[in-house]
């Protein structure tokens, strides 16, 4: 017989994991890591190297991605500079793309398992809770992982581009950072959260009191 048993720490958790994974394939996809220093719209990307002058604005870089303003059109194109794994702008970086890939894959079958955690609480006779945590914090050690490398690809030719000549490993030249960059990390931080706290949920799916509620026959369980 499933038993749906719903906690307070339990639905936490569920909802953290959701988010943690949601916001690092956001991260992950944007084009808002850097910010580059401010520009003309066809001061660096013109036709033929033109250099008249436009409204200013600053473009922005991602791992595979940028948006840019070409001087054909009035708003900002955005897509993807690197059509094949190769082409991405550093070997750094190309790194960082695994990494980054390889935690938020794990978070994405952890948010997806989550949901389903209200009816099955164990799998292979092991607790899905402490399943799902260790499956947390090894996605965090590759997200670690991932943007230590990120800075030190700041020193390839893409990255001076949109940065200026002073732009080195670990050093952004005139670039800031962008929201997605912060969001990663924020990701990464919540994601250890999250491996930390599965192990209340667990505690709290397993409790007395919801063995009590099993003992006389429901199947439906809530406890705050």
């Amino acid at each position: 017989m499933c038993h749906v048993i719903v906690t307070c720490r339990s639905m936490l958790w569920t909802l953290l994991s959701i988010v943690a994974a949601f916001g690092e394939l956001i991260a992950f996809m944007s084009t808002d890591w850097l910010v580059g220093f401010p520009r003309a719209s066809d001061a660096v990307f013109g036709p033929h190297g033109a250099t008249t002058a436009g409204e200013a604005y600053r473009p922005t870089l991602g791992i595979y991605g940028r948006c840019i303003k070409l001087p054909q059109l009035r708003g900002i194109l955005c897509g993807p500079y690197a059509v094949h794994f190769g082409e991405i702008a550093s070997g750094f970086w190309q790194a960082t793309s695994i990494f980054l890939a390889a935690g938020i894959l794990l978070l994405c079958a952890v948010a997806f398992i989550s949901v389903f955690t209200m009816c099955f609480q164990s799998i292979m006779k092991k607790s899905i809770f402490n399943v799902c945590g260790l499956l947390q914090g090894i996605a965090g050690l590759f997200l670690i992982l991932g943007l230590m490398l990120y800075p030190a690809g700041w020193g390839s030719d893409k990255v001076q581009l949109y940065c200026g000549p002073d732009a080195a490993p670990y050093r952004a030249g005139l670039c800031s950072m962008g929201w997605a960059f912060y969001t990663a990390m924020g990701g990464t931080v919540l994601t250890f959260v999250c491996a930390v706290f599965s192990a209340q949920a667990e505690i709290a799916t397993s409790s007395d009191k919801v063995q009590e509620e099993i003992e006389e026959g429901k199947s439906l369980i809530c406890l705050l």
